[in-house]
């Protein structure tokens, strides 16, 4: 990826969603950590209304990020609201977790219009990060089907989704990443 400022944007979208990934880790009781998201889920009125949190980087990168690519809301409170559900024992919403930030990236790196070219992509990474390797198997060939859709410039966004066994040597992840970015296809 050549642009430094795409580049930048994406590097904010991946520190957001690694600040939420943060949470359990940093808190002992379900509560505190629900506490936290809320407090995220609040300062999202500020990154949308253009007045983020000042002197906190990650917020007032959204904030710009958001209202240059014109991003929706919803995925990102919908990932919030997954991760205090994932708090509370329940079931991972893939959705939330792997499609809506693809797609927010897909957007970012190509513009409008690309959200439903990438969905199945996101439910492939998914399966394969909740341990579900087969039924990723499975969805690949809708995904890339999908995909042929995408521009190659947002082909970044679903790349990882080509990675189905995440415990494979690093060699062979990388080897499958360089190839999904050649062919376009996980």
């Amino acid at each position: 990826m050549a642009d430094e400022r795409l580049r930048a944007d994406l590097i904010a979208l991946y520190a957001f969603e690694a600040e939420l990934m943060a949470i359990p880790t940093r808190v002992t009781q379900p509560l505190l950590a629900e506490m936290r998201y809320v407090w995220w889920r609040e300062q999202m009125d500020g990154v949308f209304a253009a007045a983020p949190r000042k002197g906190h980087p990650v917020l007032e990168a959204l904030t710009d990020l958001v209202a240059r690519h014109g991003l929706d809301r919803a995925p990102f409170d919908a990932l919030i609201e997954a991760h205090i559900g994932r708090v509370h024992g329940e079931p991972h919403d893939l959705d939330a977790f792997y499609v809506g930030p693809m797609q927010a990236a897909a957007r970012v790196l190509a513009g409008p219009g690309f959200d439903g070219a990438v969905v199945e992509a996101g439910r492939v990474r998914g399966l394969a990060q909740t341990g579900q390797a087969d039924a990723a198997r499975a969805l690949k060939p809708e995904a890339n089907r999908s995909l042929a859709a995408l521009p190659v410039q947002a082909f970044p966004a679903v790349a990882a989704a080509a990675l189905i066994h995440p415990d494979a040597p690093e060699f062979v992840k990388r080897l499958r990443l360089i190839r999904a970015s050649l062919t376009g296809r996980l």
